[in-house]
């Protein structure tokens, strides 16, 4: 899923030639096997969040056609879906929100049916009920998005990183590829497709599939996606964009100002898929890109299949927060590969990634890195439950978003809970064996959507086998099933962090002097920070900058850091740069905390209302909708 409030790492570890060029003629071999069959879902699941009913009748293979048009900030066009009539009964259910539907017909030969759109559901929008004969195989739908689609965001040239020609980019997940595209909006329905997008001549289209890697001059593009997906990973991109490779079978989109900058920070994204590889089993989706989009992407990344969507607040110039990487290229197995079936199992998706993030990650990086990237995790997930209360039911892994939109109130816990939940899984039954099942867990369930039920059968019959003893020891019942923190959480411990602590115990005696030769990475430089005294002064925090410079010289996770604590204390000096930060960006998980902690106060939130009126035409949907609610 998106990438939120992650803390990110320092690349630091080299691979050798000969481990690169072994892995490059292994991927070179595998490359020539195509894939000729894949498994297809045939069990279904009730999802609340969707008015489909896949059991009667499911969408299988998407044909698009649409065209882009900036002007009037819409697609038009036709989607015509390969179905499968299961009950050979007189109707099919697609969601729709805020879409212009025109007509329906049926067939090659286009004949015109009958369509009804049902009442509307807040966040859910409307079904369309399509009438079908028994024997229809395809549905064609004709349509338009308006304005109001939340999951297209459209781009003036002064919102671009180059100011001089439009940009948009859709963001599905959870429930909002019904707001661009008609489809069967839910992870437990997945599908293969094939686009058609006409764009203006000067501009480039790139989607969740295999892509162009120039501009033509024709301004048509077409994709292939022939791996079953969800609808939520249909994603689209329009704009002044380049291609540079970085190596085989990975590369970077980006603005021409920006796609330099970019290849250089991702210069190791060969080296990530090769170490996730070695892990969790061969990558399935042939290549691997990232696109950099503008600063209005509200989160940190997401995980279109082929081609992650990417924040430019990444892009460090040191190569220093390259490890978010680590966690969206991680959905290429866990939510890509196998999918969360409903937004209740949403853990699957994210604590699985979060697990296969710090496991490539202390690959790639190296075992100091992943120690102090485990304590950084641990700190996020009890500031969650601090947050949310401890009894609280949704610090539950196994969630119930009935009647919610699923976004809403969406913390760490998937994240790190289910995180730390494996890791009790690893320590007790060793990384060996655990590497094993969940190297065949991905493989057994590959291309399919799964519940929480699902994984615990799985896990009974292949990992504890009626073993009574080791089930204790795990409580698997409790981390998902239960709110708060089981005993048996592991408490992680980094070196590193303890010669920060340390220094944090002793620099208000000795002064600041020199302070910034000995907390020299990210992560550090986040741990010292997140645990300043709490009584420090105004004083002692311009001193502290002096010697460090946080506020305008760090990167974008330590300035965030930074300027919660400077709001915190009041520290006026750096409320300029707190200001622009908000102006900036529009990563819903980095600017949210800011906002909270300007509420705090009648003056705090007075100013934050002012900065939210000024800048929130800017923003995206999703953080639009976090702020007001903070701001209410």
């Amino acid at each position: 899923m998106k990438s939120k409030f992650h803390k990110l790492s320092k690349n630091t570890t080299t691979v050798s030639k000969k481990v690169i060029l072994f892995s490059i003629l292994l991927i070179a071999i595998a490359c020539q096997k195509k894939e000729t069959t894949l498994p297809s879902q045939t069990k279904w699941v009730q999802d609340d969040h969707s008015f489909a009913q896949p059991n009667k009748a499911v969408a299988k293979h998407l044909d698009l056609d649409i065209k882009v048009d900036f002007d009037t900030q819409t697609l038009s066009g036709k989607a015509s879906w390969t179905i499968e009539n299961n009950a050979k009964g007189n109707e099919i259910i697609f969601d729709e929100n805020t879409l212009n539907i025109t007509k329906v017909t049926l067939g090659d030969d286009e004949k015109e049916t009958q369509f009804q759109l049902g009442d509307s559901v807040e966040f859910h929008g409307r079904p369309i009920h399509i009438t079908i004969q028994p024997t229809t195989t395809k549905v064609n739908i004709y349509y338009n998005t308006t304005k109001k689609s939340v999951a297209l965001q459209w781009l003036t040239p002064e919102q671009t990183a180059d100011k001089k020609k439009p940009f948009l980019f859709s963001q599905g997940e959870s429930i909002w590829s019904r707001t661009w595209l008609p489809c069967q909006d839910s992870p437990g329905i997945r599908f293969t497709y094939n686009a058609k997008v006409t764009v203006p001549k000067d501009l480039m289209a790139v989607m969740s599939a295999v892509n162009p890697q120039q501009k033509n001059d024709t301004g048509i593009y077409t994709f292939q996606q022939d791996k079953p997906i969800p609808s939520y990973l249909m994603a689209i991109a329009v704009g002044d964009i380049q291609f540079q490779s970085i190596d085989h079978r990975t590369g970077v989109y980006a603005e021409p100002s920006v796609i330099k900058k970019a290849a250089w920070e991702f210069a190791k994204l060969g080296d990530m898929v090769n170490a996730a590889e070695k892990l969790f089993g061969p990558y399935r989706w042939g290549r691997y890109d990232v696109i950099v989009l503008p600063p209005s992407f509200p989160y940190g990344g997401m995980e279109n299949p082929n081609l992650t969507f990417l924040t430019p607040t990444v892009l460090a110039g040191d190569r220093s927060l390259t490890s978010l990487l680590a966690h969206e290229l991680g959905h290429s197995w866990s939510g890509n590969l196998v999918t969360n079936a409903t937004w209740d199992d949403i853990w699957l998706n994210e604590g699985f990634t979060t697990y296969v993030e710090h496991r490539i990650g202390e690959a790639v990086f190296g075992v100091k890195e992943a120690k102090m990237q485990d304590v950084l995790s641990r700190k996020v997930l009890q500031d969650n439950l601090t947050d949310l209360g401890i009894t609280s039911p949704d610090t539950r892994l196994k969630v119930n978003t009935t009647g919610k939109n699923p976004d809403d109130g969406l913390s760490d816990i998937p994240y790190e809970k289910g995180y730390a939940f494996l890791q009790t899984i690893e320590a007790a039954v060793g990384r060996e064996k655990f590497d094993a099942f969940i190297t065949a867990y991905f493989k057994a369930h590959s291309f399919q959507s799964i519940t929480t039920e699902d994984f615990v059968t799985y896990y009974k019959e292949n990992l504890i086998k009626g073993y009574k003893a080791l089930a204790d020891k795990i409580k698997m019942e409790e981390w998902i099933y239960k709110p708060g923190i089981p005993p048996n959480i592991i408490t992680p411990i980094s070196e590193d962090f303890n010669a920060i602590d340390a220094l944090q115990k002793t620099w208000r005696q000795t002064g600041v002097k020199g302070l910034s030769q000995k907390i020299t990475s990210t992560n550090e430089k986040q741990h010292f920070i997140d645990y300043l005294p709490a009584d420090i002064t105004t004083e002692e925090m311009t001193a502290i900058d002096k010697e460090c410079n946080f506020t305008n010289g760090g990167n974008f996770v330590v300035r965030r850091q930074w300027f919660i604590q400077a709001l915190k204390h009041h520290y006026k000096t750096a409320y300029p740069a707190i200001e622009q930060f908000l102006t900036t960006y529009s990563r819903t998980g980095s600017l949210t905390p800011l906002y909270k902690e300007m509420a705090k106060t009648p003056e705090g939130k007075t100013w934050a209302n002012q900065i939210f009126a000024k800048v929130k035409a800017g923003y995206h949907a999703t953080t639009l909708e976090a702020v007001q609610q903070v701001l209410k």
